[in-house]
């Protein structure tokens, strides 16, 4: 898109400039400014609060990993390190465990997937496949896709969460329409991760999901945070607002992605992208100031 366009040579520098820490392939030396981070409640583990969904961007053919080595490595030098993918995504899974795995960074990713299952037996299969398609013994984080079979799946992650092979387990959706049941179900339950959609054009996680997560101990993964991209149609040629500056931001990505981290209620945003300059666009959004009240009030009005 354009208006990320303008960010490449900046991008650029950033990309080959800064790291938190020193990575034997791609070293770099001049640190970066650092991703902020927020803990998840039910431990207090922090983690950086960009983080990188894997749907689409993920689902390619052996031409289409190149770049995304470049992805993931700038991704790491970033500072960043939570990924989030799922068995529903066609070969990302597998596209995601070889590059991980050839780059040596699984260690230096903190890994989330899903179950997305009709019954116990096929919970337990694909839970096994995904180990083996992301070449790993342990998740970070297993979560309900879409609230499928929800009771059955939750109660197998946590089974293997007292068995150590997930640290954490949630519930996950998409939709507006399944808000009031997902922030029911998170009541109930508490699990440790909530992960729901939440943007600037649609905001409608803060009447209900965001608030109950909040109260309930859960951490809050976004998705859709550019509504699948169509946001940035609506802003080609668009100027920034006049304070983005004093918000540290310089592109609409970098202002859509601090829209949905300045909610006190999310802990991280998982934009998918495939190419490696909108990667380290990304992860500029993560640093600086957050938005206060007016200022998210301002963007809700602009878009939704």
């Amino acid at each position: 898109m354009t208006t990320r366009r303008s960010f490449l040579a900046a991008a650029a520098v950033a990309a080959t400039a800064a790291a938190l820490r020193p990575l034997p392939a791609f070293a770099l030396t001049v640190p970066a400014p650092s991703l902020l981070r927020r803990p998840i409640p039910s431990t207090g583990e922090l983690i950086p609060v960009i983080g990188m969904g894997t749907s689409g961007s993920f689902e390619v053919d052996a031409a289409g990993r190149e770049p995304l080595k470049e992805v993931l490595r700038r991704f790491v030098a970033g500072g960043a390190s939570v990924i989030d993918t799922s068995p529903n995504y066609s070969n990302a899974e597998d596209v995601l465990g070889d590059l991980m795995a050839e780059l040596g960074l699984r260690d230096r990713i903190w890994l989330a997937t899903k179950l997305a299952a009709d019954n116990r037996a096929a919970g337990e299969a694909q839970f096994a496949d995904s180990l083996r398609r992301l070449r790993t013994d342990r998740f970070e984080l297993l979560a309900v896709h879409n609230l499928r079979d929800w009771k059955t799946q939750l109660a197998y992650a946590r089974e293997l969460k007292a068995q150590g092979k997930v640290k954490y387990v949630g519930l996950t959706h998409f939709m507006d329409a399944q808000h009031d049941a997902l922030a029911d179900i998170v009541a109930a339950e508490k699990p440790d991760f909530v992960q729901i959609n939440y943007s600037v054009a649609a905001p409608n996680a803060a009447k209900r999901v965001l608030p109950v997560a909040r109260d309930s101990g859960t951490a809050v993964m976004i998705n859709r945070a550019f509504a699948d991209g169509q946001l940035f149609s609506r802003v080609a040629g668009k100027a920034l607002p006049g304070w983005a500056a004093e918000a540290g931001v310089t592109s609409w990505a970098q202002m859509f992605l601090k829209f949905a981290i300045s909610h006190e209620a999310v802990t991280v945003v998982i934009p998918a992208t495939g190419k490696p300059d909108r990667q380290v666009d990304n992860l500029k959004g993560g640093t600086g100031p957050l938005l206060n009240q007016a200022q998210q009030a301002e963007l809700i009005a602009m878009f939704a």
